[in-house]
Protein backbone atom coordinates (compact mmCIF):
# COMPACT_ATOMS: atom_id res chain seq x y z
CA UNK A 1 0.00 0.00 0.00
CA UNK A 2 2.87 2.40 0.80
CA UNK A 3 4.83 2.13 -2.38
CA UNK A 4 1.62 3.49 -4.52
CA UNK A 5 1.97 6.98 -2.12
CA UNK A 6 2.73 10.27 -3.46
CA UNK A 7 4.96 12.35 -1.74
CA UNK A 8 3.51 14.16 0.79
CA UNK A 9 3.99 18.19 0.49
CA UNK A 10 5.06 19.66 3.61
CA UNK A 11 3.41 22.89 2.55
CA UNK A 12 -0.03 21.92 2.44
CA UNK A 13 0.75 19.93 6.10
CA UNK A 14 0.05 15.94 4.63
CA UNK A 15 0.41 12.95 6.22
CA UNK A 16 -1.07 10.01 4.59
CA UNK A 17 -3.16 7.52 6.65
CA UNK A 18 -1.75 4.38 6.00
CA UNK A 19 -3.01 1.72 8.73
CA UNK A 20 -5.65 -0.52 7.87
CA UNK A 21 -6.99 -1.33 11.38
CA UNK A 22 -7.57 2.95 12.09
CA UNK A 23 -8.95 3.48 8.46
CA UNK A 24 -11.27 1.01 9.57
CA UNK A 25 -12.11 2.07 12.91
CA UNK A 26 -12.46 6.06 11.45
CA UNK A 27 -14.97 4.40 8.84
CA UNK A 28 -16.87 2.72 11.63
CA UNK A 29 -17.36 5.72 13.55
CA UNK A 30 -18.65 7.59 10.35
CA UNK A 31 -21.08 4.80 9.67
CA UNK A 32 -21.81 5.64 6.07
CA UNK A 33 -24.76 4.63 4.70
CA UNK A 34 -25.93 4.46 0.85
CA UNK A 35 -27.99 7.49 1.22
CA UNK A 36 -26.05 10.04 2.61
CA UNK A 37 -24.75 13.34 1.34
CA UNK A 38 -21.46 13.45 2.64
CA UNK A 39 -18.08 15.35 1.45
CA UNK A 40 -14.73 14.67 2.42
CA UNK A 41 -12.13 17.16 3.10
CA UNK A 42 -8.25 16.58 1.87
CA UNK A 43 -8.91 12.93 0.97
CA UNK A 44 -5.28 12.60 -0.34
CA UNK A 45 -4.94 9.31 -2.29
CA UNK A 46 -7.94 8.11 -1.13
CA UNK A 47 -7.39 5.76 2.01
CA UNK A 48 -10.97 6.96 3.81
CA UNK A 49 -11.90 7.57 0.25
CA UNK A 50 -12.00 3.74 -0.80
CA UNK A 51 -14.04 2.41 1.78
CA UNK A 52 -16.20 5.03 2.33
CA UNK A 53 -17.57 4.60 -1.71
CA UNK A 54 -18.17 0.71 -0.88
CA UNK A 55 -20.95 1.80 1.33
CA UNK A 56 -22.31 5.34 -0.25
CA UNK A 57 -23.35 6.11 -3.78
CA UNK A 58 -22.18 8.97 -4.56
CA UNK A 59 -18.87 11.24 -2.38
CA UNK A 60 -18.17 14.67 -2.81
CA UNK A 61 -14.40 15.96 -2.09
CA UNK A 62 -12.37 18.91 -1.18
CA UNK A 63 -8.98 19.00 -2.59
CA UNK A 64 -6.63 21.75 -3.22
CA UNK A 65 -3.77 19.64 -4.40
CA UNK A 66 -3.52 19.12 -8.04
CA UNK A 67 -1.84 15.74 -8.05
CA UNK A 68 -3.86 14.58 -6.00
CA UNK A 69 -7.24 15.29 -7.88
CA UNK A 70 -5.53 14.09 -10.94
CA UNK A 71 -4.87 10.62 -8.89
CA UNK A 72 -8.82 10.58 -7.88
CA UNK A 73 -9.90 11.38 -11.56
CA UNK A 74 -7.72 8.67 -12.59
CA UNK A 75 -8.84 5.61 -10.00
CA UNK A 76 -13.27 6.72 -9.54
CA UNK A 77 -15.64 7.48 -11.76
CA UNK A 78 -16.98 10.85 -12.09
CA UNK A 79 -20.81 10.22 -11.31
CA UNK A 80 -19.49 8.24 -8.33
CA UNK A 81 -16.82 10.91 -6.68
CA UNK A 82 -17.78 14.35 -7.32
CA UNK A 83 -13.99 16.38 -6.67
CA UNK A 84 -14.46 20.20 -6.26
CA UNK A 85 -10.62 21.38 -6.37
CA UNK A 86 -10.60 23.86 -3.87
CA UNK A 87 -9.14 25.53 -0.68
CA UNK A 88 -11.48 24.40 2.15
CA UNK A 89 -11.62 27.14 4.08
CA UNK A 90 -13.28 29.10 0.95
CA UNK A 91 -15.90 26.51 0.11
CA UNK A 92 -19.51 26.92 0.24
CA UNK A 93 -20.76 23.70 1.98
CA UNK A 94 -24.18 25.01 2.26
CA UNK A 95 -24.53 24.80 -1.36
CA UNK A 96 -23.92 21.00 -1.98
CA UNK A 97 -27.37 20.52 0.02
CA UNK A 98 -28.84 20.18 3.60
CA UNK A 99 -28.04 17.25 5.80
CA UNK A 100 -24.55 17.16 5.63
CA UNK A 101 -22.73 14.74 6.57
CA UNK A 102 -18.59 16.21 6.71
CA UNK A 103 -15.62 13.71 7.42
CA UNK A 104 -11.83 14.15 6.56
CA UNK A 105 -8.39 14.00 8.12
CA UNK A 106 -7.96 17.48 8.32
CA UNK A 107 -4.68 19.51 7.80
CA UNK A 108 -3.06 20.69 11.33
CA UNK A 109 -1.88 23.91 9.51
CA UNK A 110 -5.64 24.95 8.65
CA UNK A 111 -7.75 23.30 11.70
CA UNK A 112 -8.89 26.05 13.64
CA UNK A 113 -9.71 28.12 11.23
CA UNK A 114 -11.52 25.61 8.68
CA UNK A 115 -13.34 24.83 12.13
CA UNK A 116 -14.87 28.21 12.46
CA UNK A 117 -15.84 28.67 9.07
CA UNK A 118 -17.38 25.01 9.01
CA UNK A 119 -19.34 26.52 11.98
CA UNK A 120 -21.11 29.07 9.66
CA UNK A 121 -22.74 26.18 7.87
CA UNK A 122 -23.49 24.42 11.10
CA UNK A 123 -27.81 24.97 9.62
CA UNK A 124 -26.66 23.03 6.64
CA UNK A 125 -24.70 20.17 8.76
CA UNK A 126 -25.74 16.60 9.95
CA UNK A 127 -22.85 15.66 11.23
CA UNK A 128 -18.89 15.44 11.43
CA UNK A 129 -16.19 13.16 11.82
CA UNK A 130 -12.98 14.72 12.06
CA UNK A 131 -9.01 13.90 12.20
CA UNK A 132 -6.88 16.42 13.91
CA UNK A 133 -4.07 16.86 16.06
CA UNK A 134 -4.58 15.66 19.79
CA UNK A 135 -3.97 19.42 20.76
CA UNK A 136 -6.72 20.81 18.84
CA UNK A 137 -9.19 18.02 19.77
CA UNK A 138 -8.35 18.39 23.31
CA UNK A 139 -9.17 21.81 23.09
CA UNK A 140 -12.45 21.20 21.37
CA UNK A 141 -13.62 19.14 24.14
CA UNK A 142 -11.95 21.24 27.04
CA UNK A 143 -13.83 22.09 30.02
CA UNK A 144 -13.90 25.42 31.63
CA UNK A 145 -10.71 26.43 34.52
CA UNK A 146 -8.60 24.14 32.80
CA UNK A 147 -5.66 24.82 30.61
CA UNK A 148 -6.83 23.21 27.49
CA UNK A 149 -10.22 25.81 27.37
CA UNK A 150 -10.13 28.72 24.93
CA UNK A 151 -11.38 30.52 22.30
CA UNK A 152 -11.75 26.95 20.18
CA UNK A 153 -13.47 25.67 23.34
CA UNK A 154 -16.27 28.01 23.30
CA UNK A 155 -16.88 28.97 20.20
CA UNK A 156 -17.33 24.94 19.12
CA UNK A 157 -19.45 24.08 21.96
CA UNK A 158 -22.02 27.07 21.92
CA UNK A 159 -22.61 25.37 18.22
CA UNK A 160 -21.52 21.49 18.82
CA UNK A 161 -21.74 18.39 20.89
CA UNK A 162 -18.02 17.16 20.54
CA UNK A 163 -16.91 14.36 21.54
CA UNK A 164 -13.52 12.85 21.68
CA UNK A 165 -13.27 9.04 20.10
CA UNK A 166 -10.09 8.12 20.23
CA UNK A 167 -6.77 8.50 19.75
CA UNK A 168 -4.58 7.98 16.46
CA UNK A 169 -0.27 7.50 16.85
CA UNK A 170 1.63 9.17 14.32
CA UNK A 171 2.75 5.09 13.54
CA UNK A 172 -0.39 4.83 11.34
CA UNK A 173 1.11 8.08 8.47
CA UNK A 174 3.12 8.16 6.02
CA UNK A 175 5.51 10.47 6.77
CA UNK A 176 4.91 10.15 10.72
CA UNK A 177 3.87 13.18 12.44
CA UNK A 178 5.51 14.39 15.48
CA UNK A 179 2.40 14.35 17.34
CA UNK A 180 -0.28 12.41 18.22
CA UNK A 181 -3.83 12.57 16.04
CA UNK A 182 -7.74 12.21 17.64
CA UNK A 183 -10.85 11.31 16.11
CA UNK A 184 -13.66 13.46 17.08
CA UNK A 185 -17.40 13.80 16.31
CA UNK A 186 -19.52 17.13 16.08
CA UNK A 187 -23.38 17.11 16.14
CA UNK A 188 -24.88 20.86 15.32
CA UNK A 189 -26.98 21.89 18.27
CA UNK A 190 -30.67 22.52 16.78
CA UNK A 191 -31.24 26.18 16.23
CA UNK A 192 -33.50 26.37 19.67
CA UNK A 193 -30.33 25.10 21.66
CA UNK A 194 -28.23 27.07 20.19
CA UNK A 195 -27.75 29.77 23.77
CA UNK A 196 -26.52 33.30 22.02
CA UNK A 197 -28.84 35.54 19.98
CA UNK A 198 -26.31 37.07 17.76
CA UNK A 199 -23.14 35.10 16.56
CA UNK A 200 -21.22 38.63 15.48
CA UNK A 201 -21.60 39.28 18.97
CA UNK A 202 -21.16 36.58 20.85
CA UNK A 203 -17.97 35.67 18.91
CA UNK A 204 -16.56 39.30 19.65
CA UNK A 205 -16.95 38.62 23.40
CA UNK A 206 -14.89 35.52 23.88
CA UNK A 207 -12.48 36.24 21.10
CA UNK A 208 -11.50 39.76 23.42
CA UNK A 209 -11.72 37.23 26.85
CA UNK A 210 -9.05 35.09 25.63
CA UNK A 211 -7.01 37.60 23.99
CA UNK A 212 -5.09 38.04 26.55
CA UNK A 213 -5.46 35.39 29.02
CA UNK A 214 -3.90 36.39 32.14
CA UNK A 215 -5.88 39.59 32.14
CA UNK A 216 -9.51 39.89 33.97
CA UNK A 217 -12.56 40.57 32.18
CA UNK A 218 -13.13 43.61 33.55
CA UNK A 219 -9.68 44.59 31.18
CA UNK A 220 -9.91 42.49 28.34
CA UNK A 221 -14.17 43.12 28.03
CA UNK A 222 -13.52 46.81 29.06
CA UNK A 223 -15.07 49.67 26.91
CA UNK A 224 -17.63 46.80 25.86
CA UNK A 225 -19.15 45.43 29.38
CA UNK A 226 -19.31 47.71 32.45
CA UNK A 227 -19.63 46.31 35.99
CA UNK A 228 -23.32 46.99 36.06
CA UNK A 229 -23.68 44.38 33.15
CA UNK A 230 -21.34 42.00 35.06
CA UNK A 231 -23.01 42.75 38.34
CA UNK A 232 -26.72 41.61 36.92
CA UNK A 233 -25.35 38.82 35.95
CA UNK A 234 -23.86 37.61 39.16
CA UNK A 235 -20.13 37.31 37.39
CA UNK A 236 -17.00 38.96 39.08
CA UNK A 237 -15.48 40.68 36.68
CA UNK A 238 -12.00 40.15 38.54
CA UNK A 239 -12.27 36.90 37.23
CA UNK A 240 -10.42 35.63 34.19
CA UNK A 241 -12.06 34.10 30.45
CA UNK A 242 -11.13 30.85 31.31
CA UNK A 243 -13.24 30.46 34.35
CA UNK A 244 -16.53 31.02 32.25
CA UNK A 245 -19.02 28.50 30.96
CA UNK A 246 -20.21 29.02 27.71
CA UNK A 247 -23.33 29.74 29.08
CA UNK A 248 -22.25 32.77 30.57
CA UNK A 249 -20.26 33.63 27.74
CA UNK A 250 -23.89 33.38 25.77
CA UNK A 251 -25.00 35.84 28.72
CA UNK A 252 -23.19 38.33 28.52
CA UNK A 253 -23.21 38.64 24.87
CA UNK A 254 -27.48 38.52 25.26
CA UNK A 255 -27.36 40.61 27.57
CA UNK A 256 -25.44 43.13 25.47
CA UNK A 257 -27.38 42.07 22.38
CA UNK A 258 -30.74 43.14 24.34
CA UNK A 259 -29.42 46.52 25.63
CA UNK A 260 -27.88 47.52 22.02
CA UNK A 261 -31.74 46.65 20.85
CA UNK A 262 -33.19 48.30 23.55
CA UNK A 263 -34.75 45.77 24.74
CA UNK A 264 -33.32 45.11 28.46
CA UNK A 265 -35.46 45.98 30.94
Amino acid sequence: MNAGLPRAKKSLGQHFLVDGHYIGRIVAAIRPQAGDRMVEIGPGPGALTRPLLETLEHLHVVELDRDMVTRLEAEFPAGRLIIHRADALRFPFHELGSDLRVVGNLPYNISSPLLFHLAEHAAAIRDMVFMLQKEVVDRMVAAPGTPDYGRLSVMLQARFRVEKLFIVPPGAFRPPPKVDSAIVRLLPLPAEGVPYQDAALFSEVVARAFGQRRKTLRNTLKGLVDDALFAGLGIDPGRRGETLSVAQFAALANRLFEERSGGAG
